[in-house]
């Protein structure tokens, strides 16, 4: 994790905060077609496609999953080009990074994004989340649908990209699987 902060986008708006880069390298992400999938061996394939919370599923292999915020904040533009593509154009986006622990060991880094215009009624509680995992959010919502998962890997780590609606509106979730997450157990 990289700490040196700067600024993204170019807003001075008072509820803008510096930002640091962002958790999640800028590393080429290769991204596997649908075909490519029956080559993942199947218990790590069955944690790649998981439907409902990656917290809950955390929780059947540890005493206590914890939150550890990395930043958040309104950001005016998007960086990435693939994130670009899978979101529609907004003024801002609420971005929102953290590391997911497995009894105080970072098992998982996760980035969120989410349109501004997502966050209107309950869910503008997007915001106040600070350590409580997201999926403790979403999957207790009866508006949520996934519109897809995507399966990659980038410097030899498994992650997944979901976009989800959320009262038919969206947000982007990439969650990046670390080395000590029970995704790699055989």
């Amino acid at each position: 994790m990289d700490h040196d902060s700067h600024k993204l986008g170019s807003s001075t708006r008072d509820d803008e905060i510096m930002f640091r880069k962002s958790i999640i390298t800028p590393a080429p992400i290769h991204w596997l077609p649908s075909e490519e999938h029956e080559s993942i061996n199947e218990s790590t394939l069955s944690w790649l496609m998981e439907l409902g919370s990656m917290t809950r599923r955390f929780e059947q292999y540890c005493q206590k999953v914890t939150v550890m915020p990395y930043q958040e904040g309104f950001i005016d533009f998007i960086e990435s080009a693939d994130e670009k593509t899978c979101l529609p154009k907004s003024q801002r986006y609420w971005l929102r990074e953290v590391v997911l622990c497995g009894d105080d060991i970072p098992w998982l880094l996760g980035r969120t994004l989410v349109p501004e215009e997502t966050l209107t009624g309950e869910d503008r509680k997007l915001v106040n989340l600070r350590t409580v995992p997201l999926g403790r959010y979403l999957f207790q919502e009866t508006t949520l649908s996934r519109d897809f998962i995507h399966i990659g890997q980038q410097n030899g780590y498994w992650l997944r990209r979901s976009r989800f609606q959320l009262s038919d509106k969206p947000l982007l979730l990439t969650e990046v699987f670390l080395p000590a997450s029970p995704v790699y157990e055989k």
